[in-house]
């Protein structure tokens, strides 16, 4: 399954604002706010995409993606930034490496155990965690199926969170921005992964 959802997001690349951000409106804006009042921090963004939100990060950055297209689309966007190509399962960086892990709408397409191991690997590279994820009006995960600007279709894992329930993930943190669409969560000092495979696991509609 994480291999398939890394194909659909390669084969997407080209397509992704026209989808993602295609909806540039006031929440979105709001949004880019929140991000770009985040203290300047050495920051890793995981699964960075297109760069969208990561060009609004201050401070020193890696960007991070699995798709080779999107990190290109990335570091033309924001070209002081440092790419790396490589899976997020498990980070390939140090303990400690950095400041802060910033992470938008790549952990809402894992599954309880992924979304377990992620937490584990970004405690241990940085004491601090902000990610954002799309909103949902209840907690729902399960298999959603999405087609791509040439007929193809794909299967994705996708979780929409509450604000409660991606808080109870985090054990706690502080909640940035909550708006119909996006949440933005920061967590810090965070003590483990509370994730578990007997975690909610009902399906989107």
């Amino acid at each position: 399954m994480y291999e398939r959802q890394k194909r659909y997001y390669h084969l997407r690349a080209g397509e992704y604002d026209r989808g993602a951000w295609a909806h540039e409106n006031e929440e979105v804006a709001r949004l880019v706010a929140a991000v770009a009042a985040l203290p300047p921090a050495q920051t890793l963004d995981v699964g960075c995409g297109t760069g969208f939100l990561s060009q609004h990060l201050a401070g020193e950055l890696t960007l991070l993606d699995a798709s080779a297209d999107m990190l290109a689309i990335a570091a033309e966007r924001v070209p002081h930034a440092t790419v790396v190509h490589a899976d997020a399962l498990p980070l390939p960086f140090a303990a400690g490496a950095y400041e802060r892990v910033f992470s938008s709408h790549f952990f809402d397409h894992l599954r309880p155990a992924e979304r377990a191991e992620f937490l584990v690997e970004a405690r241990r590279v940085a004491p601090e965690l902000v990610l954002v994820q799309q909103r949902g009006e209840a907690h729902t995960e399960g298999m959603e199926r999405r087609t791509l600007e040439d007929g193809s279709a794909h299967e994705i894992y996708k979780v929409l969170f509450t604000a409660e329930s991606l808080l109870a993930e985090l054990e706690g943190g502080e909640l940035l921005h909550e708006g119909p669409l996006f949440l933005v969560v920061r967590a810090r000092a965070w003590r483990r992964s509370p994730v578990s495979d007997s975690s909610r696991s009902s399906t989107t509609e």
